[in-house]
C-alpha cells in the first residue's frame, strides 16, 4: 500500500555527509492525510529534514509545519491548529525491528525507529506519522476549555466537574 504522502529517498542517494531536503504535501496528498487523521482540513504540511547515513541506519533530524482544522470533541466546532514540531527519527533495516520473543522492552532510543522499505526511506510517511502523533487526540475549543476550567483550578470557581459535590462536605 502506498502512503498518502510519500517521499522516498533511496539509500544509495544518502551519504555520510548530512543532506538537507524540504518536502511539501500537494493539495491531493493533504486531503488524503486529513481523511486518515479525521481532520476537517489540512491546509499546509511541509518539512525540512537532514538525512545522514550511518552504520545504524539513516538518521533524520527535522522540523515540520502544518496548518490543520480539527473538530472539537464536545461541540463539533472546527478548531484551527498550527503545529511547528521538531523530530528525530532513525530508519533501520526491518530485521532490526523483528524480535524472537513475544515480549519487547523498549528504551527511549528504540521509540524513534522506522523500518526502511526496499532500500529506501519514506520521509513523507514519517512526517505524516509524526503529524498524527502531534495532533491533540481530544481537541476542544478555547470556549469549551474555559467553561470547564480545563487545566487550571481557580479558587472560587464552582464550575468544575466536581462542583456538585461541594454541598456534600460537612463543616
Amino acid at each position: 500500500m502506498t502512503p498518502e504522502f510519500s517521499r522516498r529517498f533511496a539509500l544509495d542517494s544518502i551519504g555520510s555527509i548530512p543532506r538537507s531536503v524540504t518536502i511539501e504535501a500537494t493539495a491531493q496528498e493533504r486531503g488524503a492525510v486529513a481523511a486518515r487523521f479525521d481532520l476537517v482540513a489540512l491546509d499546509m504540511l511541509t518539512a525540512t529534514v537532514t538525512l545522514t547515513a550511518s552504520a545504524a541506519g539513516v538518521e533524520t533530524v527535522g522540523q515540520f509545519v502544518a496548518d490543520a482544522v480539527q473538530t472539537c470533541v464536545v461541540t463539533g466546532d472546527p478548531i484551527p491548529t498550527h503545529l511547528d514540531e521538531s523530530f528525530t527519527l532513525r530508519f533501520v533495516d526491518p530485521d532490526v525491528l523483528v524480535s524472537d520473543t513475544d515480549e519487547v522492552e523498549l528504551s527511549d532510543d528504540d521509540c524513534d525507529l522506522i523500518a526502511m522499505d526496499n532500500g529506501a526511506v519514506d520521509l513523507g510517511e514519517a512526517v505524516a506519522q509524526t503529524l498524527g502523533l502531534a495532533l491533540d487526540p481530544f481537541p476542544r475549543t478555547e470556549a469549551e476549555r474555559a467553561r470547564t476550567g480545563e487545566g487550571k483550578w481557580v479558587a472560587g470557581n464552582d464550575s468544575g466537574p466536581f462542583s456538585g459535590l461541594k454541598g456534600m462536605l460537612k463543616p
